[in-house]
């Protein structure tokens, strides 16, 4: 079997992979898939992920990290790092988000693990939109941790880490439930919002913090 024919094949065999196939052929080496987490929660940082494989290495059963397990999640997570001939994660803290925007936050944070990747990346696939102020190529698709290998795997390192902190927050500001809504608005976090009030890694940009913290006379900062 050629070179040829083994890359359609794999392209048959491995969907998730028919970009960076694509790339490949067409002469990049180092394609990095793209992709943030944690812009909705009411707390804690934004983090991004831009992972890199070597061209035509092995497929992981990857997939939209929503999609998957905490277990399944931790457990990708160190198949990614063994495997990925690049990984770095860019975040952007409560203060900085506030003062930007949550948007640009997630802009920002991407741009960061773009920059920090160990090997240059040559090509971007980012999930639905561009990485801004990096001089080098890149698509955005919507809906790209769900069907482009690279793009998936950046979203599980990306929330593996998330929830890793958040955990970790969890125990130096106890009572918002951190370790189990990772700084999402569920009934028990908007509950603590309003009889303890905001905590300082609260993002003071949304409005159900805003309003706990008016409540709260100044909350806790």
């Amino acid at each position: 079997m050629g070179a040829g024919e083994r890359k359609m094949r794999r392209r048959a065999v491995d969907p998730m992979l028919r970009l960076e196939s694509l790339l490949w052929d067409l002469g990049y080496r180092n394609v990095a898939g793209v992709d943030e987490v944690g812009l909705g929660p009411l707390a804690g940082p934004v983090v991004a992920a831009a992972v890199v494989f070597g061209a035509y290495g092995p497929a992981l059963a990857v997939d939209d990290s929503k999609k998957l397990s905490a277990a399944r999640r931790r457990s990708l997570d160190r198949e990614i790092r063994e495997h990925a001939a690049g990984l770095a994660l860019g975040r952007v803290e409560v203060e900085e988000l506030d003062r930007i925007g949550v948007r640009r936050a997630g802009l920002e944070a991407m741009r960061r693990a773009v920059v920090a990747l160990p090997v240059a990346a040559d090509y971007l696939l980012v999930d639905a939109c561009t990485v801004p102020e990096v001089e080098v190529g890149q698509s955005g698709f919507v809906g790209a941790d769900g069907f482009v290998h690279s793009v998936a795997a950046a979203s599980i390192v990306a929330k593996v880490y998330r929830d890793a902190c958040m955990t970790e927050l969890d125990s130096r500001f106890p009572g918002y439930g951190f370790a189990r809504n990772m700084g999402y608005g569920t009934a028990e976090h908007l509950q603590a919002l309003q009889t303890r009030g905001p905590c300082s890694i609260h993002r003071r940009s949304f409005a159900p913090v805003r309003q706990a913290l008016e409540r709260s006379a100044g909350g806790r900062l």
